[in-house]
């Protein structure tokens, strides 16, 4: 007989199975899933151990295709699952695939269509019409760290980008903010100007 310690059970790199409870939240949306919802775990190291992380499996495969491809493929499905077909999935996936592309990429300027919004840096609101300028924070998630769009006013870009959290560079900040922007040549230097030295 051994003194040595059993090793510890080796998790799936995937599960999917019925939520046991509504605890969870899915880690794309946020928002929780129901209780007897199928869902996607992707296993997680992480710095308070190993475990997964759930999603709903349509949101997965808008982020993630290729891993829903990879669950799918596996043995991971709990018994009694009804997943969702894949070429269903594959569509999910293009049209998100479509809608990023279509996205602008920071740092650009435009103009507030309502003034509902507030500045990341100051936290005054944005008055329609106005320029606002998106620029890119820092987030750390799970050890990881990520990159997500704020808007802020032009007077505040300067303590926006020189911010620890920002993911901004000064360098060629004025020829990416024009490169990306939408709007007329003649507005990006007007805000420009509002934004002043770096």
């Amino acid at each position: 007989m051994s003194d040595a310690e059993p090793a510890p059970e080796q998790l799936a790199p995937f599960l999917i199975e019925l939520a046991r409870s509504s605890r969870s939240k899915c880690k794309v949306c946020r928002k929780a899933i129901d209780k007897g919802a199928a869902r996607i775990g992707v296993l997680l190291e992480g710095p308070f151990g190993t475990g997964y992380l759930w999603h709903h499996i349509p949101c997965l495969a808008r982020r993630d295709f290729a891993k829903v491809e990879e669950a799918y493929a596996g043995d991971y499905t709990a018994a009694g699952v009804e997943r969702p077909p894949l070429d269903e999935l594959r569509g999910l996936h293009d049209e998100a695939a479509k809608k990023k592309a279509e996205k602008q990429d920071a740092p650009f300027v435009e103009r507030a269509a309502t003034g509902r919004s507030k500045c990341a840096q100051c936290g005054e609101p944005v008055e329609q019409g106005t320029f606002r300028v998106a620029l890119l924070r820092k987030v750390e998630f799970y050890g990881q760290v990520r990159h997500t769009q704020v808007k802020v006013h032009p007077r505040c870009v300067r303590g926006a980008v020189r911010s620890e959290e920002s993911g901004t560079s000064a360098d060629d900040f004025a020829a990416r903010l024009a490169a990306n922007s939408r709007i007329a040549p003649a507005e990006v230097q007007a805000a420009l100007r509002e934004i002043g030295a770096l």
